[in-house]
């Protein structure tokens, strides 16, 4: 263990009691170790805390109280980090159970590791999601829930922006893409992720503050990054009216053939 680096992991949670349990336990059976997990809880009013403190022993530090927000919780989070190399799983998504051991076994020189997502629906697997670091000055191409990045990289550019509720982690990729960070991709699922969280719902914002983070890092192209902004909009806008028409096939169809992010339907 002296020559195997310090892993953090990060969840953040709000009353999130119906598969926070299983986020939990997808950290704590890891085979790799060491590993420092950190819980920060938004001042949950279900039973989150309760299902945190069965926990309590095999976790490193965990907190409740109100935020102002997820980019608050997870800086919040990496305020207690010391690991080396530092995850960030939330609390209704999961690892697959050698995630760790696999991210650090391939981490090499690399600043930044990311892998395929597994999209669950419904309690059942629907599709794969694959990254592409190459595509993110265009948009989120990169899989959160599977990414794990040096603490260094952290404290030389900076954490999270709590100017964001939706795309605090695409301005993160995009600051540390444009900064020159080594990127690596794995390509196998590393984590799962349940649909129709706090982002599905929210997902015009997020275009939006996609646009506001573009505007940030690359500055010279504002024309273009309206243009891919309206282009994102139509891309989530209308496989929705089709699936409200019934035409799900045809979305699928599409995301598996045409979309720059490849979904491998089950």
């Amino acid at each position: 263990m002296d020559n195997k680096p310090l892993v953090s992991i990060i969840t953040v949670a709000y009353n999130a009691d119906p598969f926070i349990e299983k986020t939990i336990q997808s950290v704590l059976s890891q085979t790799y170790s060491p590993i420092e997990y950190i819980i920060i809880d938004g001042g949950s009013t279900d039973n989150t805390v309760g299902i945190i403190k069965k926990y309590a022993d095999r976790i490193a530090y965990w907190h409740s109280e109100k935020d102002n927000g997820i980019s608050e919780a997870f800086n919040k989070g990496l305020s207690k980090a010391t690991g080396d190399i530092i995850g960030i799983i939330n609390a209704d998504d999961w690892y697959e159970n050698d995630a760790v051991e696999r991210v650090v076994n391939d981490f090499g020189s690399a600043d930044i590791v990311y892998a395929d997502l597994q999209i669950w629906k419904r309690e059942k697997k629907d599709f794969i999601q694959k990254g592409n670091h190459s595509l993110l000055t265009r948009e989120m191409t990169v899989n959160h829930p599977t990414v794990f990045i040096k603490k260094s990289c952290y404290e030389k550019f900076g954490n999270f922006s709590e100017e964001y509720k939706c795309a605090m982690d695409y301005d993160l990729m995009l600051r540390l893409h444009t900064s020159n960070c080594h990127f690596k991709y794995l390509p196998f699922v590393l984590s799962n992720m349940r649909l129709e969280g706090f982002s599905d719902y929210n997902w015009l914002l997020g275009c939006r503050e996609t646009l506001a983070a573009k505007n940030t890092y690359l500055p010279t192209q504002r024309i273009k990054n309206y243009l891919y902004y309206c282009k994102h909009v139509l891309a989530i806008a209308i496989p929705g009216a089709l699936r409200r028409m019934g035409l799900g096939s045809a979305v699928k169809l599409y995301r598996s053939r045409f979309s720059q992010l490849k979904k491998f339907y089950h």
